[in-house]
């Protein structure tokens, strides 16, 4: 038989294919992070305007300072409710509430993280969804502030807070501790008093230093106190814990005790005090998406310029009708234990107490606050509140008037928003009522104006949003086609069906289409780079062109394909259509699965009864393969039916490490006894063992039983005396690091080497979990392993039935250059299980798409200092670990099929991009803040699919690529 056509260009068309694969992985990742950036250019853009004039305050201030203290993390009902006893945990604050200030419920914005509530707070702004990925920089992006607007600002509080608004800023005083003093295994409400502290020294001081008593009598002094006693203590301990809602107290005894000190010190009445938080808690002690335990917090004013209490009456009764800043309707009424129903509750959005501060303070509003001035908290006369919402109107509609000149002086088309076209007849009519002393019109068309200027603040901040939806759309369509015609051309014996043996590997090349390519993209991006677009619309624009260019060169193969497939037999286009619908339906059900992961308990039960039916037809039920198959499925489906929010239950991580033991120990077995089983041939090694292999197996069953034992001790320490010793923390990195290191050591049979892999990889995972998740480990593996099973019983039982050991049928399918055959229609089962089990390793264990999700709390085995970088990076690898499972399940069934394990890379891609294009369109800036949230994570999660996926096959090659495994594909070449 000749294969001269195929064999005789080896190298050349094995480095041809390898080349491309590098240049289309590359691609590929540059294309998912350019256009996962384009949901802030078309949703959120940034904030902040460059060049806005300050508005000067026409009216008295009737606050000489202000006092701001932020409890960080402090959740609104545990800070309103009673205890068990019924007493109240802040006793001082509800006493002003009732008898000196107003309160109400302060609503921040996701992420629910402490830069953006901060910013929010005192600037007045909300930073884009970005900003959590800036949680504990300094100002990525200067911006204005409430502080800047001061004479002085004193601050005293936490190092990754304080230095953000007061680090640059000359006219400041301030200090914080150590990053040391945030330790997680201990009650963190001595933070707080450290505050306390530092501020009455600053008073005491004064009386001997002259130049800082002239400062503290200076007007427009602003003192901010960062609490974060209570975001410490909820991580650690939860927020229903004793510690933290005993914190509680210590945030009310602060307040009362600054109170006490500055009104001792002044005696003058001139000192305003606002309470209030940057975020709230999740029960589980997390927070950063939309939930209300993470948005709801409290907000307590009192003193100079603040309005007394108001008994609630049909007139203003406030539980109803207060808008969120993106416009829905919150209607939660006022618990009544928190007993606080017959006293009227203003609720604000987060960014409003920004005006609230400037305005008792008698500035400027930060020039870039979208807030409200809520003046249901301010004391001033009618014509004063006039002027000071006016003056809140002004500094959004001066914000509104820069955008839009910004935009109109260099787009070539401008579209102007048209209800603000004649604002400044507007303005006009408010002076004349306030001259004719008509203050409620006065007011009435202030708020309406302000209303106005905010939505055409978000009209420019979607200005582009049309253009740039199509371009992204048609980039990932151009993407999804240029991926199918590189599978087929690649990975399939079409071209040599098509073209014929000898062309296989031609490539022509297309001068005039890349240069008419290249002329239209650079006309495109000349018109952007006239209209002075930012620098990413210009990516997105040769991104998609080059894509698009690329497939018109393909025009011959395309044309070439459409004959093929149009000539074939009907049945053939039947299968084709059956397969495609059955992808997109399964594509379909996971989209659905990132809202609803119960799916998952039925589509496992379905598969697990439809797997195990199949394989009763194809071998004997006494090999025990349908039966293991079943079980293992509708056991991996009870772990989608519990809470994501995983409770701790240290007694299951312990008893999961043991269920492990017993799982390596079997698959040991079969390993050395099953392999004679013409069932069991391809995964197992029937050759004689090494001591040392037998060796190593005990080791790693010793470090997974050593990982528990560390767990339950870890755990145990921490709990009672509130400190992790130096001793457990070196055990647990060591464990965790040598096990992941002893799978490379192990046989290279596939059975011996995946158990060695789930061995290796469970320590780590156990010390890291803090519930059920442990179990799930255990689960997930032997529904890998079922997938293994199934995929080589297909192997022995069908692939050689239709081959019917015809050598020359199996050449015929070799790809070019390899010793893979080629990709069948049937072979995108293989990426299709990929994509399922890839998911459930995200929502098999809690919800993944919510920021809310990462448990802090399963890094305390390692580390209890606050270090948020390193923090993160273990709570991702965590999350990975799963993956990591997936993936060296998936290259043993490539090298147990022989099909190119590239090819099913892409088309795992080809169906993540179609998720992403469908979650492209579900982002969205209005609705709850929950809706956004997750809209924008599930999004983002889907694109960043292609970045991580790519590093964790890089990773898991170092683990498979010697695997060694008896594939029932005859090897046609050696037959030659």
């Amino acid at each position: 038989m000749r294969t001269d056509g195929i064999l005789g260009n080896r190298d050349n068309s094995t480095k041809w294919l390898k080349t491309r694969e590098r240049w289309l992985v590359v691609l590929g990742v540059i294309l998912h992070a350019i256009y996962m950036l384009s949901i802030f250019d078309i949703y959120f853009k940034t904030p902040i305007v460059r060049g806005v004039d300050p508005v000067t305050p026409r009216f008295t201030a009737p606050a000489k300072r202000l006092v701001l203290l932020v409890a960080d993390g402090l959740r609104a009902d545990k800070f309103f409710e009673p205890d068990a006893q019924g007493n109240y945990r802040a006793p001082f604050l509800r006493r002003v509430m009732k008898t000196q200030g107003r309160w109400g419920v302060s609503h921040a914005r996701p992420p629910t993280e402490s830069r953006p509530g901060h910013v929010a707070i005192i600037a007045g702004f909300y930073e884009d969804p970005s900003a959590v990925t800036k949680g504990w920089k300094a100002n990525p992006v200067e911006f204005d502030s409430v502080f800047n607007r001061s004479r002085h600002t004193i601050s005293f509080g936490s190092p990754d807070i304080v230095p953000i608004f007061c680090g640059a800023l000359p006219h400041s005083t301030w200090d914080t501790y150590p990053h040391e003093f945030e330790d997680f295994a201990t009650d963190a409400s001595f933070l707080d008093m450290w505050s306390l502290d530092k501020f009455q020294s600053l008073l005491n001081r004064s009386s001997e230093d002259p130049k800082l008593k002239e400062l503290l009598q200076q007007d427009n002094l602003v003192v901010f106190l960062h609490l974060l006693g209570c975001d410490s203590n909820g991580h650690a301990h939860r927020p229903f814990s004793s510690i933290y809602l005993n914190n509680v107290k210590v945030v009310d005894h602060v307040a009362e005790s600054v109170y006490n000190l500055l009104e001792d010190y002044y005696k003058d009445n001139r000192t305003a005090y606002i309470f209030t938080a940057d975020h709230g808690m999740s029960d589980k002690g997390s927070h950063g998406d939309g939930h209300p335990s993470n948005t709801d917090t409290p907000l307590v004013a009192w003193g100079a310029g603040v309005k007394y209490p108001r008994p609630i009456s049909s007139s203003n009764h406030s539980d109803c009708g207060f808008r969120f800043v993106d416009d829905h309707v919150h209607d939660a009424p006022t618990p009544i234990e928190w007993g606080l129903h017959g006293i009227e509750r203003v609720d604000v959005n987060q960014a409003d107490i920004a005006p609230l501060m400037s305005t008792l303070l008698g500035l400027p509003c930060p020039v870039n606050s979208v807030g409200s001035l809520p003046i249901d908290y301010i004391n001033m006369t009618k014509d004063e509140e006039v002027e000071a919402v006016l003056s809140n109107t002004k500094e959004i509609l001066n914000q509104f008037l820069r955008k839009s000149y910004i935009k109109q002086s260099y787009s070539l088309y401008f579209k102007p928003f048209k209800p603000l076209s004649h604002y400044s007849s507007i303005l006009d009519k408010i002076e004349s009522l306030i001259l004719a002393r008509d203050y409620d019109a006065a007011m009435e068309l202030s708020q309406n104006l302000r209303s106005l200027a905010l939505q055409g603040l978000h009209y420019f901040q979607t200005y582009d949003w049309l253009m740039l939806m199509s371009v992204i759309t048609l980039g990932y369509v151009g993407w999804m086609i240029y991926l199918v015609l590189h599978v087929l051309q690649s990975y399939t014996s079409l071209p040599r069906n098509i073209f014929g043996m000898e062309q296989s590997v031609q490539r022509n090349s297309h001068g005039k289409i890349y240069l008419y390519g290249c002329l239209v993209t650079g006309m495109l991006c000349l018109l952007l780079l006239l209209e002075r677009s930012p620098p990413l619309y210009h990516a997105y624009m040769i991104m998609t062109s080059f894509l698009w260019v690329q497939i018109i060169s393909e025009y011959q193969f395309i044309k070439a394909l459409w004959k093929h497939i149009s000539g074939r037999r009907m049945n053939y286009i039947i299968k084709l259509l059956a397969i495609t619908a059955v992808s997109v339906f399964i594509l379909e059900f996971l989209v659905n699965s990132f809202t609803e992961r119960k799916l998952y308990t039925l589509l496992f039960l379905i598969a697990g009864a439809t797997a195990s039916f199949y394989l009763f037809k194809s071998i004997p039920w006494r090999s025990g393969i349908p039966i293991y198959v079943c079980i293992a499925c509708w056991f991996l489906s009870l772990f989608t039916l519990m809470p994501a929010e995983i409770p701790d239950n240290n007694q299951l991580v312990v008893s999961s490490g043991a269920v492990i033991i017993i799982i390596g120990i079997a698959a040991r077995w079969l390993d050395l006894h099953a392999g004679r089983s013409k069932y069991w041939l391809s995964i197992c090694n029937c050759e004689l063992r090494s001591p040392k292999y037998s060796s190593l197996f005990y080791v790693q069953a010793l470090l997974v039983a050593l990982s528990s034992v560390m767990v339950y001790l870890s755990t145990s320490h921490r709990t009672e005396k509130q400190e992790l010793l130096a001793l457990h923390q070196l055990v647990n990195w060591s464990v965790a690091g040598m096990s992941m290191v002893l799978p490379l050591f192990s046989e290279n049979s596939l059975l011996s080497r995946l158990t060695s892999i789930f061995l290796g990889f469970a320590p780590p995972f156990l010390l890291l979990s803090i519930g059920y998740e442990a179990l799930f480990y255990a689960a997930f593996a032997l529904v890998l392993m079922a997938w293994i099973l199934f995929e080589n019983t297909l192997l022995n039982f069908n692939f050689m039935t239709k081959s019917s050991g015809s050598i020359k049928n199996v050449t015929n399918h070799l790809i070019p250059g390899s010793d893979n055959r080629s990709l069948q229609l049937s072979d995108v089962r293989i990426a299709l299980s990929f994509m399922v089990l890839f998911n459930i390793a995200f929502f098999g264990t809690g919800n993944f798409a919510s920021i809310a999700s990462f448990e802090i709390s399963s890094v305390y085995r390692f580390i209890t200092i606050f270090s948020p970088f390193l923090m993160a990076a273990l709570l991702i690898f965590k999350l990975f670990i799963p993956f990591i499972l997936v993936i060296c399940a998936f290259s043993a069934i490539t090298k147990l099929n022989q099909v190119p394990r590239m090819g099913c890379y892409f088309l795992v891609i080809l169906f993540s991009d179609v998720m992403t294009v469908h979650f492209f369109f579900l982002v969205r800036n209005t609705g709850s803040w929950m809706e956004i949230g997750n809209s924008i994570s599930h999004f983002g999660i889907m694109s960043a699919q292609v970045v991580f996926v790519l590093l964790l096959f890089a990773l898991t090659n170092t683990y498979t690529k010697d695997i060694h495994c008896n594939s029932a594909v005859p090897s046609a070449r050696k037959a030659n």
